[in-house]
C-alpha cells in the first residue's frame, strides 16, 4: 500500500541536529550540552536509565520547553525559538507517553480531520461531500498501514490502549510528519498488545519516507528497529552509533543504570 510521501532527500542528509543543547531546572541540569545529529530516512533510538533526560530532550527537540542554551535546527532551519505548532507545520510530529486523541469521535473522523487539517481545509455544511472524499480515503489507507482496519466507526474511546496508540501514528502520518518523534509508544499497553505496536512501527519504517526518533526501554525492540543509537546519562550524550557498537561500549555498560543493568542481557528481553 502506498500513502503520502515527502521526496527523495538521499538517506544520510542531516534532517534534525542540535548543538550544545542544554537547559537546566533550578540546580539541575537536565540536557547537558548534547549535540545530536539525525540523519534523513534514519531510524535512530533514543536510549539510557529513568531520569537520563530523555523526555526532557524530545520537549526540547519539540518546542515543548525553551532550552538554557544551545540550539535546534529541523531541515536547515534554526527552530529554536519556534513554537511546538510552527515545528509541526514544518514537518515534525511528536507523540507523548500519554495517548492524545478526540475520545468521542470516530477512528475513522479522528485521522480524517487531521487529513483536512494538513490540507488546510475547514469544514463547510454548504460544499458539496465529494470534496471532503478524497481525506477520507487517505485516511482510511492510514488505518490500514497502523492496522486499524475494520475499526473505523468505532468511537475512539471505546479503544484499548493499544489500538488509541496506533490511531495517534495515523494522526501523526495524516500530518505529513518527515519526523516522527515517538516517545515510549509501548508505555502503559499490555503485553499482548506490544507485537501489533511493534508491528505498526517497523511498517512505517518499511515505507522509507520518514526520519524516525524513538525512546524506548524494550532493548529488544531498540535493537531490532535501530539504525543508530544514542546513549543519554545524567543529561550527557555519552554515545552515539549502531546497535552492535553500542552494545559492546563499556562506557555504555558501565553508566546504564548505573552500573546496575547489563543492555546485553535487556537484548534477550530482560526489561
Amino acid at each position: 500500500m502506498t500513502t503520502m510521501k515527502h521526496g527523495s532527500e538521499p538517506k544520510g542528509e542531516t534532517i534534525l541536529e542540535t548543538s550544545q543543547l542544554t537547559v537546566a531546572f533550578g540546580g539541575h541540569t537536565a540536557v547537558n550540552q548534547v549535540n545530536l545529529h539525525v540523519a534523513k530516512r534514519q531510524f535512530k533510538s533514543i536510549i539510557g536509565p529513568n531520569g537520563a533526560g530523555k523526555t526532557t530532550l524530545f520537549n526540547l527537540l519539540s518546542g515543548q520547553i525553551q532550552p538554557s542554551a544551545g540550539t535546534v535546527r529541523f531541515k536547515g532551519t534554526d527552530v529554536t525559538s519556534f513554537p511546538p505548532f510552527k515545528r509541526t507545520r514544518l514537518g515534525m510530529g511528536r507523540s507523548f507517553q500519554i495517548t492524545n486523541v478526540f475520545p468521542q469521535l470516530s477512528v475513522l473522523e479522528n485521522v480524517r480531520l487531521a487529513v483536512q487539517s494538513q490540507a488546510g481545509v475547514r469544514f463547510n455544511w454548504y460544499s458539496s461531500a465529494r470534496k471532503y472524499r478524497h481525506f477520507e480515503e487517505v485516511a482510511v489507507q492510514l488505518l490500514e498501514l497502523v492496522l486499524l482496519q475494520g475499526r473505523e466507526l468505532t468511537t475512539a474511546a471505546h479503544l484499548a490502549h493499544g489500538e488509541k496508540r496506533k490511531l495517534e501514528m495515523a494522526m501523526l502520518l495524516a500530518l505529513q510528519s518527515d519526523l516522527l518523534l515517538l516517545d515510549e509508544p509501548t508505555a502503559g499497553i499490555s503485553v499482548e498488545e506490544v507485537p501489533a505496536i511493534l508491528e505498526v512501527i517497523r511498517r512505517i519504517k518499511q515505507e522509507g519516507d520518514r526520519t524516525i526518533l524513538l525512546i524506548e526501554h524494550k532493548m529488544d525492540m531498540v535493537l531490532d528497529l535501530s539504525d543508530t543509537i544514542a546513549v543519554l546519562f545524567n543529561g550527557q550524550l555519552i554515545a552515539d552509533g549502531q546497535p552492535d557498537d553500542i552494545m559492546k561500549n563499556e562506557t555504555v555498560q558501565a553508566a546504564y543504570l548505573g552500573g546496575l543493568y547489563d543492555v546485553g542481557t535487556a537484548a534477550s528481553g530482560s526489561h
